[in-house]
């Protein structure tokens, strides 16, 4: 099952921009990930075990150098996405 996560994160700290990019580039060094970075977010797509595999351990890592921070994730079924089950519309 593939999945789409769409994720923020919100280092508690003054240089918060640092941890930010960390994160992200690390997420990019996963082949087996597609990312897609915005400026309020971050979409990782990917096999549902590997995305939530990877994310772990990177939230663990961020939550170990920067102290307290705040993710704020959604997590959508992405084979359900892409299915042609969706109603037409009228």
């Amino acid at each position: 099952m593939q999945v789409m996560v769409e994720i923020s994160l919100y280092p508690l700290m003054e240089q918060y921009i640092q941890p930010i990019k960390g994160f992200i580039e690390r997420l990019n060094c996963h082949s087996d990930l597609w990312v897609d970075t915005s400026a309020t977010n971050t979409l990782v797509r990917g096999d549902y075990q590997t995305v939530m595999m990877i994310l772990g351990k990177e939230m663990q890592q961020t939550h170990e150098e920067v102290g307290q921070a705040v993710f704020v994730a959604k997590f959508l079924n992405f084979d359900a996405m892409q299915s042609d089950n969706t109603p037409a519309q009228s």
